[in-house]
């Protein structure tokens, strides 16, 4: 089989119990219902990103699981940075699989888990503190649009363990698509 017949799968799968920019790879990570990545500082039925929680601490959680594809790492490394999955602060890192281009409400099958996309991460200052000029590769501005290029959020819609090398299947929401929006 070529490399472009390979299923979009996972590469890394990464958690974080505390507020921190950077995810360590575990083994696997376990979804939960409704909640998000058992043992991240993002899990819960509302917002749990401190940014939002000043703004609405009532709000629903739409940022239950963070997903960025590896091709944005290769990306990234064509113009001199080097970042590993995790170090963005996503849950889980893709391969073969063009996130950004997935329409609102589109779920992802990971073994037992079930993944609803919300929308688009806001890339954060952070990301500069990280590594400087970072953040100019993740927002990409053309023809009067802004392309936030730093990966989608997701809510558990069933949960299940996943790891490194779980396959990855698409379900297109009903037609019409909605774009991705930052949430």
């Amino acid at each position: 089989m070529s490399e472009d017949a390979r299923p979009a799968s996972v590469v890394a799968v990464s958690r974080a119990r505390s507020h921190r920019f950077s995810k360590p790879n575990e083994m696997s990570i376990r979804l939960l219902e409704g909640l998000g990545v058992e043992g991240d500082a993002h899990m819960g039925v509302t917002v749990q990103h401190s940014y939002h929680m000043r703004k609405n601490p009532q709000a629903p959680n739409l940022r239950q699981v963070h997903l960025i594809h590896a091709e944005l790492f290769d990306e990234l490394a064509q113009a001199g940075f080097d970042v590993k999955p995790g170090e963005l602060g996503e849950n889980v890192t893709t391969r073969g699989l063009a996130l950004l281009d997935l329409p609102t409400g589109a779920r992802l099958r990971i073994g037992a888990a079930v993944v609803e996309i919300t929308g688009l991460r806001n890339p954060c200052t952070q990301i500069d503190k990280f590594q400087q000029g970072l953040m100019a590769q993740l927002v990409e501005r053309s023809d009067g649009r802004v392309l936030m290029k730093s990966g989608v959020m997701g809510v558990v819609l069933a949960g299940g363990d996943i790891a490194p090398g779980d396959v990855i299947k698409v379900e297109l929401p009903p037609e019409p698509h909605r774009p991705l929006e930052k949430v």
